[in-house]
């Protein structure tokens, strides 16, 4: 009985540890490879680890700018 226990106990750590390597990350911030550790992404699409759709406009600079501050940007 004991040993089926750890038995289980084994492929269970072992799974969590595969899903863990290969799953955790995609729920990762979207971070670009040029921003080593921090914790909060700079601001602009060079700084997206997925390039957006579309050209970013001056107002979608300023938004991302300000982000995660409640404030608009100066000219708004």
């Amino acid at each position: 009985m004991l040993l089926k226990l750890l038995t289980l106990g084994a492929i269970g750590y072992g799974g969590y540890k595969y899903y863990e390597k290969n799953y955790a990350d995609k729920n990762a911030p979207a971070f670009a490879g040029n921003q080593g550790d921090a914790s909060v992404r700079d601001a602009g699409p060079t700084a997206m680890r997925d390039e957006p759709k579309r050209a970013w406009t001056k107002t979608d600079e300023e938004s991302d700018e300000s982000f995660p501050a409640s404030d608009p940007p100066a000219n708004y």
